[in-house]
């Protein structure tokens, strides 16, 4: 029986969530064993390609071992979608109540995007504590972190955007992230060679990366 997750759990997994952008379905199965080998297994697939679900389905059925994702999930659609295909969590770049609504319908955990004081009191209203911190460079990074650590001592947080293997370490340091989100584990152009070795390598480095809070 697959274990029971949570939004909190998916965050503690590992110091960082791969953001994977895929465009050719028979890269998905090796490139999630790849990282699964390196010891990252919550594994975020994008909605942003037409092969995203596709890839997130032969994900969820070839590589148990891996917790599979939805990435970029902006609507209900969007959520029923990738629960079909296997998804196990879903991850949102903002958040309406809606769409939290239907991830719950469909038993996702959800890590709601917010950029605001504004968007993480909706979040909390609904039930949301653990959240993606969307576009984190470009909303203010690790200065807004801080100032949010007051008002909202009890949200976690997933920073996501402009994170880089040089600035995780940074975000990871502070009480009030869990993980970072990042697409350096998976790069385009590792992807179309086949380099799975370099994205494990990859993906140990990652998994090693210090964190303050779990």
């Amino acid at each position: 029986m697959a274990e029971q997750l949570t939004a909190l759990s998916i965050m503690q997994d590992a110091p960082v969530i791969p953001v994977i952008v895929l465009r050719d379905v028979n890269h998905a199965v090796s490139m999630a064993k790849a990282l699964v080998a390196g010891g990252i297994r919550v594994l975020e697939v994008t909605l942003r390609t037409p092969q995203g679900l596709a890839s997130i389905e032969a994900i969820a059925k070839s590589v148990p071992e891996a917790i599979v994702g939805a990435g970029t999930v902006r609507n209900p659609a969007d959520a029923r979608a990738a629960a079909a295909a296997g998804a196990r969590f879903a991850v949102s770049p903002g958040y309406t109540t809606s769409v939290g609504e239907a991830c719950r319908e469909a038993r996702l955990p959800l890590l709601p995007g917010v950029a605001t004081s504004s968007e993480i009191m909706q979040a909390q209203q609904d039930g949301f504590n653990e959240l993606k911190f969307f576009p984190a460079l470009q909303a203010g990074g690790i200065n807004m972190l801080k100032a949010w650590q007051g008002p909202f001592a009890e949200v976690r947080f997933c920073p996501t955007g402009g994170i880089t293997p040089t600035n995780a370490p940074e975000f990871l340091a502070l009480k009030n992230v869990v993980c970072v989100g990042g697409s350096w584990l998976v790069p385009t152009d590792t992807l179309e060679r086949g380099d799975w070795e370099h994205i494990t390598l990859l993906a140990r480095e990652a998994a090693a990366l210090p964190r303050k809070s779990v």
